[in-house]
């Protein structure tokens, strides 16, 4: 058995290969340019395998109900040339395949169900955020993932404006206060004209980020309560997030017990941003199987 998996980003595409025990045996990275030139190019490299399934996670938002007639599309992205584009159906003229299709961020999120369910055996239920360009969000309970209407947009809750950031307008087009507008790497470069990833983390800025995130944590902690919280993306440090923790640690104020917050707020257990990779095999698996 022969396993698919597209990590579909708004920078690049990562395709891979895997056995049944998701053993990767192949991989490639496709730069995102124009929908027919990155999906030609995604196709093209699929073909020279006989997959079995084929697991698909990718920037969004995107249509996820099956009996909705965009189903597999891209849709109101404001990713240029990519808006309202049929990702599922252009696979489907191609592979005779069972194809399993969700968000990024769920993706990540599934492979790190599967990785904690393998290695501790007991953790049922997670939230994983993304924090990069922009900021998405997925969560996972007893092997669903939740949202029926939709993908859940985590990155676009609104959040309490820190005191020192009052006149920073926010780089979200669609809502000035939200943890995207505020606290994705974009914002590092619209409010200081450097990349997230340039700046050195002992910079003030990641105290105003931090506070952000803290409270994206306290409502995951507070509507949700799941049994962990994963922060990825390339804004994310070890030095952040104990930030976070001690900023979240205040705001709860000892009104519910957790687990020791570094075992509750941690960075992704798979390494190289392999977890969405890992996901969609899992996920591609289980489409198969259904």
């Amino acid at each position: 058995m022969l396993l698919g998996s597209i990590e579909a980003g708004g920078t690049k595409f990562v395709c891979a290969i895997a056995k049944e025990n998701y053993d990767i045996i192949d991989q490639i990275v496709i730069p995102t340019t124009t929908p027919s030139e990155t999906l030609g190019k995604v196709i093209k490299y699929f073909k020279q395998f006989n997959i079995d399934a084929l697991g698909v996670a990718s920037f969004g938002p995107i249509e996820i109900r099956e009996d909705h007639p965009k189903y597999g599309y891209i849709t109101s992205t404001p990713k240029e040339g990519w808006k309202n584009i049929d990702i599922v159906g252009n696979l489907r003229t191609h592979f005779r395949v069972p194809i399993s299709w969700t968000t990024d961020v769920n993706g990540s999120a599934y492979g790190e169900y599967v990785k904690l369910q393998e290695k501790e055996g007991h953790t049922s239920s997670l939230v994983y955020y993304t924090i990069g360009t922009g900021v998405g969000g997925g969560a996972i309970f007893n092997g669903e993932f939740l949202g029926l209407l939709g993908h859940p947009e985590m990155g676009h809750t609104i959040v309490r404006r820190h005191e020192k950031d009052k006149t920073f307008d926010g780089c979200c087009p669609f809502h000035k206060n939200c943890l995207e507008g505020l606290a994705s790497g974009t914002s590092f470069e619209k409010r200081l004209g450097i990349k997230g990833e340039n700046v050195e983390d002992t910079h003030e800025i990641y105290q105003q980020v931090a506070y952000y995130i803290a409270q994206a944590a306290l409502q995951s902690t507070l509507l949700i309560r799941p049994e962990k919280i994963i922060f990825g993306g390339s804004v994310i440090s070890e030095n952040l997030l104990a930030k976070v923790r001690i900023i979240l640690k205040e705001m709860l104020n000892n009104y519910i017990e957790l687990p020791p917050l570094e075992e509750y707020i941690t960075t992704p257990t798979i390494e190289n941003n392999g977890s969405a990779t890992l996901g969609n095999f899992a996920l591609a698996k289980q489409k198969m199987q259904q």
